[in-house]
């Protein structure tokens, strides 16, 4: 099958929703499908140092990606306009997949199956304009809201299917109109080769590691409060934050103004070095905003379950990781502003290391038997509907631009 992947981000950029379609790309080569994806030059994470997968990538020169509002808004429109008038060009193919970076990207196979009768499939990783919405960047009821969602509405309407990251964003498509027998389910993973469990250091210090992005869309209020409770207690918690985003260099901040002894912070580093320092922790940290259930499903749960961790969530229990906990029983959930119940639960966990151990077993084992690269990328295909040909040769590389 000749299969065509668009999202702006691809390897070697380290970026999540990158690292995801490189994983998806270099299984559907090795089962013997002729790949193509359009990307784009700019990067928004570090290198990776794996090998390229073996499939024809074509990097179209959009405006640099910028962090800043406009300088994103004119990366994303430079790349949908290049990567419509590339999915003009090239040879027609028997499927499109989309991602959702940039938003509405998803239009553009829309557009593309109305001018060339492309069929495609689109893998929701956050929802748009919802998301944008929820974390107050967008009103509700504003023209351009509407506008935005009219047409991410015309291209899930249109799509072959739309693959949702769990049942919290499944409620979400079903309320946009999505109809439900066009909706699967198919969770995010992690490599577990990459994130092994590691040594952990005597249980003396409760170590609470956080990798990634902290951005508009987590709650961190409560985090902060119960940070600097724990703190003024010198209560044997100590807290790592590796990565970035506006909400934690506003947490690094404060913590340095108030004197917090018990918050470390380090930017983000390569996959082998983060994977050395999460294996080190005692207990993963995920959280959300009560506001962005569903239109974001936070995907770091994977990997922390992958190096043996209980996990820690500051969220609904509506949400993703709100249920993996319950489903699996490897950690614990914790209500938005209740951060006495996080103060109370971090306390007891510092001093009940067996019950900390005894989670991230029970996360381990979950992580190996559904959300290890392998099975979860197969399980994706499924929800694709993407048979392996089992061909002889994979696609050959091509680096090329237009």
């Amino acid at each position: 099958m000749r299969i065509l992947l668009l999202n702006q981000f691809f390897w070697p950029d380290l970026a999540a929703t990158s690292q995801l379609l490189t994983d998806l790309a270099r299984h559907l080569a090795d089962q013997g499908h002729d790949v193509t994806v359009i990307c784009a030059r700019s990067s928004y994470a570090g290198p990776d140092s794996t090998g390229a997968p073996l499939v024809r990538i074509i990097r179209i020169p959009d405006l640099p990606f910028g962090r800043g509002a406009v300088a994103r808004l004119l990366s994303s429109f430079s790349f949908l306009c290049a990567a419509f008038w590339l999915g003009l060009r090239i040879p027609k193919p028997n499927l499109a997949i989309t991602l959702t970076t940039p938003p509405l990207l998803a239009v553009i196979c829309g557009l593309l199956k109305t001018f060339r009768g492309v069929r495609y499939r689109i893998w929701e990783m956050d929802m748009y304009p919802d998301v944008a919405v929820d974390v107050g960047i967008l009103a509700k009821d504003a023209w351009l809201t509407r506008a935005l969602g009219a047409m991410a509405d015309y291209a899930r309407r249109n799509a072959e299917g739309v693959v949702a990251l769990g049942e919290c964003m499944r409620q979400r498509l079903l309320a946009r109109g999505v109809p439900a027998s066009n909706i699967t389910i198919a969770e995010n993973w992690a490599d577990g080769a990459r994130l092994s469990v590691g040594k952990r250091s005597p249980h003396d210090t409760l170590t609470v590691v956080y990798p990634g992005n902290l951005g508009l869309g987590h709650d961190v209020a409560t985090l902060a409060a119960a940070i600097r409770e724990l703190d003024s207690r010198q209560a044997a918690v100590r807290f790592l934050f590796i990565g970035g985003g506006v909400r934690m260099r506003t947490l690094e901040e404060e913590c340095r103004a108030g004197g917090i002894h018990n918050a470390s912070f380090l930017r983000y580093c390569n996959p082998d070095e983060l994977a050395g320092l999460v294996s080190a922790a005692h207990i993963g940290l995920v959280t959300i905003n009560p506001t962005c259930v569903g239109s974001i499903v936070p995907s770091k749960i994977y990997a922390l379950m992958a190096a043996g961790l209980g996990v820690l969530f500051i969220g609904p229990p509506s949400a993703t990781p709100g249920r993996i906990i319950d489903r699996y029983q490897c950690g614990w959930q914790v209500d938005c502003g209740d951060h006495q119940q996080l103060v109370s639960l971090l306390s007891s966990l510092a001093a009940s290391p067996g019950m900390v151990h005894a989670a991230g077993l029970r996360s381990q084992e979950a992580f190996s038997a559904y959300h290890d690269r392998p099975v979860a990328v197969a399980k994706l295909c499924q929800a694709l509907s993407i048979e392996p040909r089992y061909a002889t040769t994979a696609g050959a590389q091509v680096h090329a631009t237009s």
